[in-house]
């Protein structure tokens, strides 16, 4: 069943970078100031927008997922996962729209946290060139599936009605009582298992402006990451000027990774805001479990790991461990300790303390800031942009075999076995993050803490501060 035409082209989706809003800064207006750009030209909000909304639990991330072709949104079965509205481009062919995988519709008079997530689902529905709404074919049709279809209406919204969950003739066959939306587009689909999908993307198509895809691959990918409650989403909110991620009292509010598009002072960046890490004998829940395994893989796809820190409750080991995991990915780092107006201490008294405690801090930026008040915020971007520079420097060979003789004349390789290793030349092998090849006669000879006294070298004589530097030794006969 699809109101779609049997005989027109399929289409299928291909991956696309996740992108939101795109929002400009100029000069040295404060980042509170800052607001959704509208132009012509930011390609994030010149694509058109398709909100997918539903009941909680009635397949909507997994729809998501599945139109992007790949795992961006948490998908459980426990109602409620999604949280965030979490926008990703999807790109059919020639054709590009952004796709918004809204929280739960929830019906008016809910209570808490679950009001917010409303908030977000209308709100995403008033930006919408389209409404996709998701119904339970499972469950059937309930009454605040009616509610919601009246509602929109009401808000004169265009609307298509997807029946997903339909993985057998016996469920399409219910299908008929969804009807009573008095919907004329209603096209029944298996999110999971990808039966009517393309039924489903020429729909879209054909109900939207048509948009190609923004070029993005100049945009830093900045993961931000740390413990649940720091104010990961306040900093991100801060950033952009306005309320993109849902920000509540209730430690661990953002369950899924959240792209934002941001562009400042003429750098395009990706704001990932990841849901909190927590050590592992506290992760109860599939739902954490899974929210925690996201946030690592959305620490692989950062240029730059920003590791939020609370003032109030100071560094703790497992925000090291975090620090520490980013760093061991190869991502550039920063360290930012939010909630400063909490926090007395002299910042520079604090920081010494920090680096004290923890030395492998001894090269990484670390900032303080109030994401509450903007204190500070400013810094942040632009320490961002020099720790990718440095991430994805290029060093010139004559420079780098300057560097390692000079190291190698103010301190020469620990004897082995009564030998001294002999280090011949030196060259860059990769970016992102910098890794030097240093050819020797005995690469296994090299004692680690000179492996270590190298990169402190290097880091030190082409200012790479907060990016890891690998140092790989080579055999030469």
């Amino acid at each position: 069943m699809s109101s779609v035409s049997s005989g027109s082209k399929r289409r299928t989706a291909r991956a696309a970078t996740p992108v939101t809003a795109s929002v400009r800064r100029h000069g040295d207006a404060a980042a509170a100031s800052a607001s959704p750009s509208h132009d012509a030209d930011a390609s994030a909000t010149a694509l058109p927008r398709v909100a997918i909304v539903g009941r909680p639990n009635a397949g909507k991330s997994t729809l998501f997922n599945r139109l992007l072709r790949r795992r961006k949104a948490l998908v459980d079965p426990t109602p409620g996962v999604t949280r965030d509205a979490n926008e990703a481009v999807a790109i059919f062919d020639d054709r590009a729209v952004l796709l918004v995988d809204t929280g739960g519709f929830e019906a008016e008079g809910a209570a808490g946290l679950d009001v917010a997530v409303r908030e977000r689902s209308l709100a995403a529905i008033v930006d919408a060139a389209l409404v996709v709404y998701v119904l339970d074919g499972k469950a059937g049709l309930s009454a605040a599936d009616e509610a919601a279809a009246r509602e929109l209406r009401r808000r004169g919204a265009r609307v298509v009605f997807v029946v997903n969950k339909l993985d057998s003739a016996r469920r399409e066959a219910t299908a008929g009582e969804l009807y009573r939306l008095g919907a004329a587009d209603l096209i029944t689909v298996s999110a999971e298992h990808g039966h009517g999908i393309a039924e489903l993307i020429e729909a879209i198509l054909a109900r939207v402006p048509a948009a190609t895809a923004p070029v993005e691959d100049a945009a830093i990918r900045v993961g931000i990451i740390g413990r649940p409650n720091v104010g990961k989403s306040s900093l991100v909110n801060r950033l952009l000027g306005y309320a993109r991620t849902l920000v509540h009292e209730r430690a661990g509010t953002t369950r899924d990774a959240v792209d934002t598009l941001l562009e400042a002072e003429g750098t395009r960046y990706v704001l990932v805001d990841t849901a909190g890490l927590r050590r592992r004998a506290r992760i109860h829940e599939r739902v954490e479990k899974l929210t925690a395994a996201k946030a690592l893989e959305v620490l692989g796809r950062a240029d730059v790991a920003v590791v939020v820190l609370d003032a109030v409750e100071g560094a703790t080991d497992q925000d090291m461990r975090i620090a520490t995991r980013a760093w061991e990915e190869g991502r550039g780092l920063v360290v930012v300790v939010n909630k400063w107006d909490l926090q007395r201490t002299p910042p520079r008294t604090f920081v010494d303390a920090l680096r004290a405690h923890y030395p492998s801090l001894a090269s990484v930026p670390v900032l303080t800031l109030s994401a509450r008040t903007g204190a500070g915020v400013d810094a942040l971007l632009p320490a961002v942009k020099r720790v990718a520079a440095a991430h994805a420097v290029e060093m010139r060979t004559p420079r780098l075999n300057e560097v390692l003789g000079a190291a190698v004349a103010a301190k020469e390789p620990p004897l082995a076995h009564g030998r001294r290793p002999k280090l011949y030349y030196a060259t860059q092998v990769g970016r992102r993050p910098p890794t030097v090849a240093i050819f020797t006669n005995a690469p296994a000879a090299v004692h680690p803490s000179y492996q270590r006294y190298l990169q402190n070298q290097i880091t030190a004589a082409f200012h790479l501060a907060g990016t890891p530097v690998r140092v790989q030794f080579r055999g030469r006969r």
